[in-house]
């Protein structure tokens, strides 16, 4: 990855290519975060109530935690799409693009214009990617959704619920399905964005999310109801297992991952207790989780306290059995790994002085992803960007494109 902010000339996969971030909240714009990052033009369309702007932290209001990192290498252009003229800007910028991003409801994009059908035809070669809770042809199409109800409605609660056999059902701790969608969006609008370069055509792109974290869970978690009619349950069994923990060593928590009989005769051996391989569970050809899952991290837990996280790691990384320990979320930010990859950098925000830039967790070799622009103000880019689609039109630029 580049260094944050570098404001050089794009040199990511995605140089050349417009996109227009007309979503809120997180989903949309993380999503074109990534492409921004890929090196695309990403061009924020906002108001200045946008929800990803609003939080408590912040030096300047407006610029959150969430803010700076969601909303880097974009512009932004602050127009209120209920004003007629503002919008009619808006329509002539979503002309010039290749990807149009955008969570809002059906209705409302239909009142303002905006739905697939009114923006095709002005700009044809337009990738259309609507997000959304639910499928726009469904019952449940206008009604609200936020990450918390798409966990519930895709069944992500409840496996939370049954692995970890807790008493109230528990949310995952993170914006999961939010997320999940955005990478979807992501992959969604480049596979249109190569039949666009290869046909001319743009196309409309649904990705609902309660559909998409479904099916994100539905490949190992469908199990036995694959089959028809079933045979057996849903719920992955190796992540159902009661079993499927951290262990206590002797300094803190570990996963400790032996899947072989001779990485328990290892594990037993190094914690002083060969004796325990005699144990018939362990002393097969194979090991049965499945089945002895639970009774077998019973017999693990006797012996991890008897070594330190490091010790351990020591053991296994010599026996090649899968280790990690168990780090709290800000020992994950500051650990060498994490710090050796520049995955998280300080960088100095030119309103906001400095601040920690989220790392780009891939590398290109020859067309190389960076962070160039730092996250914007509402609004600063607008007398910007708006001069150069004067120009853009005036000139007939982005193909379809005409004054």
């Amino acid at each position: 990855m580049e260094s944050a902010a570098d404001n050089g000339t794009p040199t990511g996969p995605l140089a050349g290519v417009r996109v227009i971030d007309m979503a809120t909240v997180v989903m949309g714009p993380y999503a074109a975060q990534i492409l921004g990052d890929l090196g695309a033009d990403v061009i924020k369309i906002e108001s200045p109530n946008d929800t990803v702007r609003i939080g408590v932290l912040h030096r300047t209001p407006g610029m959150t935690p969430l803010n700076l990192n969601v909303n880097r290498n974009k512009r932004s252009v602050t127009l209120n799409l209920k004003d007629e003229s503002e919008r009619a800007t808006a329509l002539e910028l979503i002309g010039t693009a290749d990807i149009l991003i955008t969570n809002m409801r059906i209705d409302a994009l239909r009142r303002l214009g905006m739905d697939y059908d009114s923006l095709a035809a002005a700009n044809p070669r337009l990738v259309y990617a609507h997000a959304q809770g639910f499928r726009p042809d469904s019952d449940r199409a206008r009604l609200a959704a936020y990450d918390e109800t798409v966990q519930a409605a895709s069944g992500l609660i409840d496996l939370a619920q049954r692995a970890g056999d807790v008493g109230a059902p528990v949310v995952l701790p993170s914006i999961f399905g939010d997320k999940v969608a955005a990478l979807t969006i992501v992959y969604a609008a480049l596979a249109a964005l190569v039949h666009q370069r290869a046909t001319g055509r743009g196309q409309h792109v649904e990705i609902p999310m309660v559909d998409t974290l479904l099916a994100f869970n539905l490949v190992e978690h469908l199990q036995g109801r694959v089959f028809e009619p079933p045979m057996g349950p849903t719920g992955f069994p190796l992540s159902m297992n009661k079993g499927h923990r951290a262990r206590p060593t002797k300094d803190g928590l570990a996963m400790v991952i032996p899947y072989s009989p001779q990485n328990f005769r290892d594990l037993f051996a190094a914690a002083g207790r060969p004796d325990l391989a005699e144990d018939p569970r362990v002393n097969g050809e194979f090991i049965d989780s499945t089945r002895d899952g639970e009774a077998l991290a019973e017999l693990l837990e006797t012996v991890t306290p008897r070594l330190t996280s490091a010790q351990w790691g020591e053991v296994c990384a010599k026996h090649s059995i899968p280790f990690g320990p168990v780090l709290r979320l800000d020992e994950a930010a500051e650990d060498p790994y994490v710090q050796g990859g520049r995955l998280l950098d300080v960088a100095e925000h030119p309103s906001e002085g400095a601040y920690r830039v989220i790392g780009i967790p891939l590398a290109f070799s020859a067309t190389p992803a960076s962070v160039r622009r730092h996250a914007p103000l509402p609004g600063q880019h607008t007398d910007e960007v708006l001069d150069e689609l004067e120009l853009e039109l005036a000139h007939g630029e982005h193909g379809e494109v005409r004054r």
